[in-house]
């Protein structure tokens, strides 16, 4: 069973709004990096080069990560609001049921 994941409307609004701005910003702040340790020349004994990379590996692991916690998000969500939406119908059918009057039984009806 997957494990349910705790978060609020407004912490739900920060995540998206950072994997935004991970997604955009700092992605080109990095590529930019990249570009211009390539300029110094050879790549293999490049330490600017190495560190860019290492950090570009790092943001997209945790926009991947960020990524992944919304689609758990969601599929937990529609896994809710199913379960919801189910109970409510049952409910709905239950209350909309008339009440069954049993057949009288002959000890009730005072003939013994």
């Amino acid at each position: 069973m997957a494990r349910e994941i705790p978060i609020t409307k407004e912490g739900l609004e920060k995540l998206e709004a950072d994997i935004a701005e991970l997604s955009t910003v700092r992605r080109r702040e990095v590529a930019e990096r990249i570009k211009e340790a390539r300029e110094f020349g050879d790549i293999a004994e490049n330490s600017e080069y190495d560190d860019a990379k290492n950090d570009q590996a790092m943001l997209e692991q945790r926009i991947a990560q960020m990524e992944e916690r919304i689609r758990e998000l969601e599929r937990q969500l529609g896994r809710k609001t199913m379960e919801v939406e189910i109970l409510r119908e049952a409910l709905d059918k239950a209350l909309s049921k008339k009440p069954t009057l049993l057949a009288k039984s002959p000890l009730r009806d005072g003939s013994r």
